[in-house]
């Protein structure tokens, strides 16, 4: 006679095939659920900060280029740990994209924001 197995969700006695691991669609979906919540939490925030951040340089940059100050980007809440990448130019200035939208730190604590045209195959 076979060991007994029991369901990795809910505990209950499985019964049918030898490789079960649940007893229904209902206890692998939360068992899974429950196993991927910490890793799609942290994914999910960082791209709800990115998407924020994008939409702000979208915002307060209608025309492709413009300047802002740091109080009105930190009034919209930007939030400039997160970025999606960053350009160097060849005289060493660094502008910090949130997809197609960038900007650069200058002095006085202003900010030239830009949007980056560019054509994706």
């Amino acid at each position: 006679m076979s060991e007994e197995r029991y369901c990795l969700d809910c505990g209950e006695v499985l019964r049918g095939r030898a490789d079960k691991k649940f007893c229904n669609d209902q206890c692998r979906n939360n068992y899974n659920n429950q196993l991927n919540s910490g890793s799609y939490n942290m994914v999910r925030n960082i791209n709800n900060i990115l998407k924020r951040n994008r939409r702000i340089l979208e915002e307060l940059n209608p025309t492709g280029k413009t300047k802002v100050t740091l109080k009105k980007l930190a009034a919209k809440g930007m939030n400039f740990d997160y970025h999606t990448h960053v350009y160097h130019t060849q005289n060493g200035k660094t502008y910090h994209f949130c997809y197609e939208y960038g900007y650069l730190p200058l002095d006085n604590d202003e900010f030239l924001l830009v949007k980056r045209e560019e054509k994706m195959d």
